[in-house]
């Protein structure tokens, strides 16, 4: 091979490797893993769009009957509405006025339960539950109660939510076309530990009967047993079954 198709072929190959290579990457410190004793997450959306960008959003009262437009994050496409709170919270980049924080990374999953047809998507989730959840648990509450009333339209994504005092993980996956609604868990991470994740599920097994470490979906068993991702004992069950293997 001559030099300048060499050339050419590296050229290619590290074009390549850039388009399917499209990381975010997490951290979650929680209070005992740092001197100060503060909660932080780290956010890298590695996506040369998102360079500079700053949202914003001020606290406001809503009137009933009120509702808001979704616009898909990544494509702006107009995805629907869907009822407005009486009141939220000012929001600046990805944290509020009550030290809110959430992150994402996309760890893709099952492409047939992506529901193209809901009216919320992952950008859009983050920046609504921001102005609408004061804690990192009710953060997570909130998202759930959100896409079981609207749908979720996204891949597979892991969330990283942090307030003053807790961090937690959460991973959130959809239930296919004319299913609305999405499984989920989500985990408080153990004080004095870090967690990092990057476009890979991280939630395997994860305890049953623990509310104040781990919340989930009623159906987030019986639904993989449903669609035949899953056959063991409940305790066997691994979140990671309803991605990709």
């Amino acid at each position: 091979m001559n030099s300048i198709k060499r050339g050419y072929l590296i050229a290619v190959m590290l074009v390549v490797s850039v388009l399917t290579a499209i990381p975010c990457t997490n951290f979650l410190f929680t209070k005992g893993s740092t001197t100060d004793g503060s909660v932080m997450i780290t956010y890298s959306a590695d996506s040369h769009v998102l360079f500079g960008e700053l949202y914003f959003w001020k606290e406001e009262k809503h009137a009933k009957g009120d509702s808001l437009l979704i616009y898909e994050w990544d494509s702006g496409r107009l995805l629907g509405k869907i009822k407005q709170v009486p009141y939220t919270f000012r929001v600046v980049g990805n944290m509020n006025e009550h030290q809110l924080s959430i992150g994402e990374t996309t760890y893709g999953g099952r492409e047939e339960l992506v529901d193209t047809t809901a009216r919320l998507d992952y950008g859009s989730i983050i920046y609504v539950t921001l102005q609408r959840a004061k804690t990192a648990r009710e953060a997570v509450q909130t998202i759930g109660k959100l896409v079981e009333d609207y749908g979720y339209c996204s891949e597979g994504e892991s969330f990283s939510i942090a307030d003053p005092n807790e961090a937690w993980i959460m991973e959130i996956i959809g239930k296919g076309s004319g299913r609305k609604g999405a499984v989920w868990v989500a985990r408080k991470i153990p004080d004095g530990y870090v967690c990092g994740h990057a476009n890979q599920a991280r939630i395997t097994t994860f305890p049953l009967n623990d509310p104040e470490n781990c919340l989930y979906t009623p159906d987030v068993i019986s639904f993989a047993r449903e669609k035949g991702y899953f056959s063991g004992n409940d305790s066997e069950f691994r979140y990671i079954c309803t991605g990709k293997f």
